[in-house]
Formats: C-alpha cells, structure tokens, sequence
C-alpha cells in the first residue's frame, strides 16, 4: 500500500535510525548488539500473547507457533517483522559461534556468519510477519548449519 505521507515519515525515522547506528557502530560491537536487541514492539506484543521471549532458539519456535494477530495492523506489520528479524539476529549472535552483526552502510544489520555467509534477518523477519514463511526457527537452523 502506498501512502505517501507515512512513506515521508518512515524516510524520516529511518535515516535517525541508520545515524544511531552508524554512531554507535564506531567500534562498539556491544553497544550495537544491545541496540539491536531491545524489539521492544515485538516483546511487548508477544508478551500480550503470554510468551516471554529468552534469547533462546526454543524462543523462535514459540514465535512461529504464536496466531498472527499482527497481521491485523497494517501500519505496525512492518514495524513488527523489523522487530522479529532483529530478535531473529540477536538469538543467532547470541547462541551461534562466530556470528556477529554487521551493519551495511547505510545502517543495514545483517548477521555474519564465521562463514563468511551474512543473514538478512530484516527481510526474514518482514517475510515471516507478513506471510508466516520463512519460519524464524527455520531460518536460525540454516544459519547454525553453517
């Protein structure tokens, strides 16, 4: 859907986002893991639906097992499968030895896998939040895999 006034104020609150992170980037990989970790929309969601999210891969399959009630909201499903794609990112960095977050410039996260390999854990995450496909814990198990 296109709406161009809430296109203009996503632009808006995007750039301040990407300027957070590119400040927070300068060689503070703990500061950007906690900024990247705090899915307040997601936990507060979630937390409505009586699952308390851990950090955890089991965490992920709860989610997937959660009904989509998300999807009622047009204008938060966007801003809640942004969420879930960096809870997503924050469980793989969490528990998946030699995956650490990288930032595109542009301030773009992505996980980077000791393969080399990066996940796109924002577009999983909008992908699951919009279609249910792919699973988060389907994503966390290729990504552990590798």
């Amino acid at each position: 859907m296109n709406i161009p006034f809430l296109d203009n104020w996503r632009k808006r609150h995007d750039s301040a986002r990407s300027q957070s992170l590119a400040s927070a980037v300068g060689g503070d990989s703990e500061g950007v893991a906690a900024l990247l970790s705090e899915c307040e929309l997601l936990r507060a969601r979630v937390g409505q639906q009586g699952l308390e999210l851990d950090d955890t891969p089991a965490s992920l399959e709860a989610l997937d097992q959660l009904p989509p009630r998300w999807r009622d909201d047009p204008e938060e499903l966007p801003w809640l499968g942004n969420d879930a794609g960096l809870y997503l990112g924050t469980v793989i960095v969490r528990t998946v030895r030699g995956a650490v977050w990288h930032v595109w410039p542009g301030g773009h996260p992505v996980v980077r896998l000791a393969s080399g390999r990066e996940v796109n854990v924002v577009e999983a995450g909008l992908d699951w939040a919009m279609h249910g496909s792919p699973e988060l814990s389907q994503v966390y198990a290729e990504a552990a895999e590798a």
